[in-house]
């Protein structure tokens, strides 16, 4: 009876250090960053047409869902109607996880640089800047560990400033960004 007591008490003390024995994750990615081009494409309410141009973006994401991003639109490569519109945004944004897809929300304000350029060579081009904020969101997809694509980012701008009745472009950008 007394070895069957100590065995016992062997087999509780052993067992109780060998519970203990999990081990704690030793690091844990706090946040993540991205940082991406794409092509930009702008429909402007100011006339009829689309401006094609260039995006520069990045995220930095605090949390698994909450951040912050970043926009330079450059709308003044292609403009069908001599009409440049550009912006340089920034503000918080929320991500959805579902495996490889990432879809996000996000409220901006900034700046927007409406460029008016005029049909002779001779004369020059005139440009307004205004205060603006963008409604947006759209889905990265993870390609690689460190690539991903940004399937589509489309933003609802609004310059309120911008004459009477302000300005109220569709923005949407198609690219793909590093991750860190």
């Amino acid at each position: 009876m007394l070895r069957q007591f100590l065995a016992s008490l062997i087999f509780a003390l052993t067992a109780s250090v060998a519970l203990h024995a999990q081990a704690i994750p030793a690091a844990e990615r706090l946040a993540v960053v991205q940082v991406g081009a794409g092509l930009n494409i702008v429909r402007p309410d100011y006339n009829a047409g689309t401006i094609f141009g260039y995006s520069i973006y990045g995220d930095f994401d605090f949390t698994p869902h909450i951040g912050i991003e970043g926009d330079v639109h450059i709308g003044n490569v292609i403009t069908p109607g001599d009409v440049g519109e550009s912006s340089f945004l920034l503000g918080p944004r929320y991500v959805f996880h579902h495996g490889r897809f990432h879809p996000y929300a996000k409220l901006l304000l900034g700046v927007g640089i409406f460029t008016f350029e005029p049909v002779y060579y001779y004369s020059k081009s005139s440009s307004s800047t205004h205060k603006m904020y963008a409604f947006g969101g759209g889905v990265d997809v993870t390609v690689k560990r460190r690539l991903n694509v940004r399937a589509f980012d489309l933003e609802y701008q609004r310059w309120p400033g911008f004459t009477a009745n302000g300005l109220t472009p569709l923005a949407m950008t198609v690219g793909a960004a590093y991750r860190f």
